[in-house]
Order: structure tokens, then sequence, then C-alpha cells
């Protein structure tokens, strides 16, 4: 009786802290668990970030981390198989669908700021990038304040156009701003004479008229409604076990050397679908950043 009694409850504590172990997981790290699954938010134009391919598959930088990300997750599970499932977002839902668990990482080209750091949370920088604006070389606007009393697209649900309404009153620009659902949309105003000039972060500025029927047409101004800043992958914010594996990726990654790789991959080289090259090498700040993994939403400390 007395080593039946040792056995059941040898086997009540095992039990016991199977159920404890179980229990320690919170948040999206418990849910990835129970359902051996995890959901990638994914942008369909946003070159070279994340962007869909010939295929229709989405590609790019921030596909490329996020990929690295699950491979941590996975490990840090002891999950034998991980399904990742991609789902899309724009620069209206991305926040809404990350909020309410459709995706738990949001893959793509989004501006880590003070305002929506009270909604969601970042990982690490992986881009510094400025919002200035595209217009024709034709139409000669060669400064901000030539903009004055002009149809201006930029696209909705960005803090770029945020800072061009700010701006229009600010200057008394008389700007007639016109939001557009997605970038290429956007740019297609520009190309189609429906809008002079369009503001969006010159990165992705670039790729559009790297991507466009005629490159030499276009001019990225030098002016900017901003100063560099930061992009990060998004997670849910209040998940602090999820951000720190999120975190403890990325950081390792970016300061093994295997992140100016990648970066070297999609902003100096051809990429798909159309052999593109962005010919953007890797910045003296965005390698610092490298050298020292930071979530900060301070443009000020990326110096």
């Amino acid at each position: 009786m007395k080593r039946q009694y040792i056995i059941g409850y040898a086997l009540a504590a095992a039990l016991s802290a199977g159920q404890a172990n179980a229990e320690e997981l919170t948040g999206t790290l418990k849910n990835v668990k129970e359902t051996g699954a995890i959901t990638l938010g994914f942008r369909d134009s946003s070159i070279p970030f994340s962007y869909l391919d010939d295929s229709q598959k989405p590609i790019g930088f921030a596909m490329d981390i996020c990929y690295k990300i699950v491979d941590a997750v996975k490990k840090e599970l002891k999950l034998d198989k991980l399904e990742v499932k991609l789902n899309p977002v724009t620069s209206s839902t991305r926040i809404p669908l990350l909020a309410n668990g459709t995706v738990d990482l949001e893959c793509g080209s989004t501006t880590n700021n003070a305002e929506r750091q009270k909604q969601i949370s970042f990982t690490n920088t992986h881009f510094l990038t400025a919002s200035r604006y595209v217009s024709k070389k034709a139409n000669k606007i060669d400064a901000i304040a030539d903009l004055k009393g002009k149809s201006v697209v930029s696209t909705a649900g960005t803090t770029n156009i945020k800072q061009l309404t700010e701006a229009n009153a600010a200057r008394g620009l008389n700007v007639n701003i016109i939001p557009a659902k997605d970038h290429a949309e956007a740019f297609l105003m520009v190309e189609t004479d429906r809008a002079v000039a369009f503001v969006m972060d010159d990165i992705l500025l670039a790729s559009l008229v790297a991507g466009s029927k005629a490159p030499d047409d276009y001019v990225i101004s030098k002016d900017a409604f901003s100063k560099p800043e930061p992009y990060g992958i998004m997670l849910r914010k209040d998940d602090p076990a999820f951000k720190k594996v999120v975190d403890g990726a990325t950081a390792a990654l970016y300061t093994s050397g295997e992140g100016q790789k990648l970066y070297d991959k999609w902003f100096t080289q051809k990429i798909p679908p159309k052999g593109l090259n962005l010919n953007a090498p890797i910045s003296a700040e965005l390698k610092n950043e490298f050298a020292k993994p930071s979530d900060s939403p301070d443009p000020d400390s990326y110096k």
C-alpha cells in the first residue's frame, strides 16, 4: 500500500508539474503552442520590405526577418513543426488586425513612434527612413513650399499623411490632400497627373520609381517632413514573454553580420520579380543600430 501511495503521489506530482509548465506560457506563445500555428501580416506593395512576387507569394526584407523570428519561436516552444499562416494587411488594418489577434507579427514598413507604442509594441529597428515626396521633374516641385494649393496624395493610415496634414496646417499650404488605399494607388495618381506629389517614406518612393515605366521622369525631394524614423516589426502590446523571444531573435540577426547580408540582398542587389536594384547601401546610422539593437521610437536616438 505504501509503495502504491508513493507511486500515486509521484504521478500526481508529475502531472501537476506538467500542468504548471503548460500554464507558464501566456499570450502569443501560449496560443502558438496550442494551435501549432503563427500568423504573419504582410503588405502587398511595400517593396522591398513586404510585397507580392509573380506567384502572389509575400517576400521581402521584413518577411525574411519575420521568418527568423518564427524559427526562434519554434525553438523556444520546442516544436517539431510550426505552421506559418499569411494574412494581408494594409496601412489602415495592420494595427487593428494585430490587436484583435488576427495576426501575430506585422512584417512590413511600419514606423515605430511613441503614439503607436500606446497601442502595440515594436521589436528592434530594421530600417531608418525620412518622410519625403516624389513628383515629376517636369512639374518643378523643388520644395515643400511649391506644393501650395496643389493636390497631394499619401497613403491612408500612415504617419506620412499625418505629417502632411500637420505641415499643411502649420505652413498654410492649402494643399488638397488625397488619401490612397495603398502605395501603388498613390504613385499611380502622380503617374497619371491626378496629384502633383506623393508623400511617403523615401525608401518606398525609391522602390516605386525604380519599378515605374519611366524612372527618369521622377525626382524624390530633398525637403523632408520628418527626421529619420525607425521601422520595426510590430507585435501585440503587454506580451513580455513573446517580446523577449522576438527581441532576442532580431538582436541575434542584426549583430551576427547576417543582418547586413540580408540588407544587401534586398537593397543593393537585383530583387524579384522584375530584377530591380534599389542601389541603397546601408547607412552609417543603420549600421550603428544593427551593432546595438534598440526598439526606441525616438528619431533623435538614431544619429
